[in-house]
């Protein structure tokens, strides 16, 4: 006999105890983040500014921000900028991190420690700490600089130093955080056997790396890359506090000019029209990447 699909009545008292469990975040889900993403996506084809009613324009938002406004493509090309420096350089000196911390060294728990410390400083106090080290008359940097005969930039002050002043301060908290805690577990994961069995055949330590490292942990090297592009083309705080978008919007970077179009102008339908764009960015990033993956991404079960 075929059984009802609504189950036996201790299988139905069991599904709505879980649904009374997990209620809460369920309801936490709908009104904090289903329904403002709702709302935003309506909001992007009106013109809102807090005070007045949604008057709906259709398109004329994102008309705005791909032909009129002026602030957008650069903001949009300094971000990218910042985002490919910052994904590849913090890729590539993580795992060359955990490589380091992955050798059989004393004192190797202590070295894991120091390295993941700047990570767990606060973005806020970060900038204000490299603000001072990078101030160009009396900050640290400079001074240090200066005893070795090298007269220093402008660094945040400076257009031309200012962004890969943020690049070289975001590396300093990211390259010992997550990320090298990610390639450290996928180090740790490829099978020891291999590596004999290379060296057995005369491979030397590049051959090794290059042919069996590299492949064995790509699906830690995609996953990285793409939380890093997501990170980093979401950049805010740090320019925030830091900059502030300056000097003269050398680091007004894409979510700085969301934010401002939010709550300064108040140009809620219009930011809301940003935020979606920025949205699609990502998404196409991402699936990008996991489509090409799979001609450098190797999967075992594969």
């Amino acid at each position: 006999m075929q059984k009802s699909w609504m189950g036996s009545p201790l299988q139905r008292r069991e599904a709505l105890e879980g649904y009374l469990w997990i209620s809460p975040w369920l309801i936490g889900f709908l009104i904090f983040s289903l329904g403002p993403i709702i709302a935003s996506l309506y909001l992007s084809f009106t013109e809102y500014k807090i005070a007045g009613n949604p008057k709906w324009i259709g398109l004329a938002n994102y008309t705005q921000a791909l032909f009129n406004d002026k602030l957008f493509w650069p903001s949009l090309s300094r971000t990218t900028y910042y985002t490919v420096a910052t994904v590849i350089l913090g890729v590539i000196l993580s795992l060359l991190a955990a490589m380091l911390l992955n050798q059989e060294i004393r004192g190797r728990a202590v070295f894991r420690a120091l390295y993941y410390l700047p990570s767990l400083t606060p973005v806020v106090a970060m900038a204000i700490l490299w603000t001072w080290l990078l101030q160009p008359q009396i900050g640290l940097v400079n001074f240090l600089l200066g005893e070795v005969g090298i007269k220093g930039p402008g660094w945040l002050t400076s257009r031309t130093w200012a962004i890969p002043s943020l690049i070289m301060i975001s590396l300093w908290s990211s390259i010992g955080g997550g990320r090298m805690i990610i390639f450290l577990a996928g180090l740790q994961g490829v099978p020891k056997e291999l590596h004999e069995s290379a060296q057995i055949d005369g491979a030397n330590a590049v051959q090794r790396f290059w042919n069996v490292t590299l492949p064995m942990i790509s699906p830690v090297i995609l996953f990285n890359t793409i939380l890093g592009i997501i990170g980093a083309f979401g950049v805010f705080s740090l320019a925030y506090v830091a900059t502030d978008g300056g000097p003269s919007y050398a680091t007004w970077f894409y979510m700085l000019h969301l934010y401002y179009n939010a709550f300064s102008y108040f140009q809620m339908g219009y930011a809301s029209a940003l935020a979606w764009i920025f949205f699609l960015i990502i998404f196409v990033l991402s699936y990008l990447q996991i489509k090409l993956s799979n001609r450098w991404v190797y999967y075992e079960f594969s």
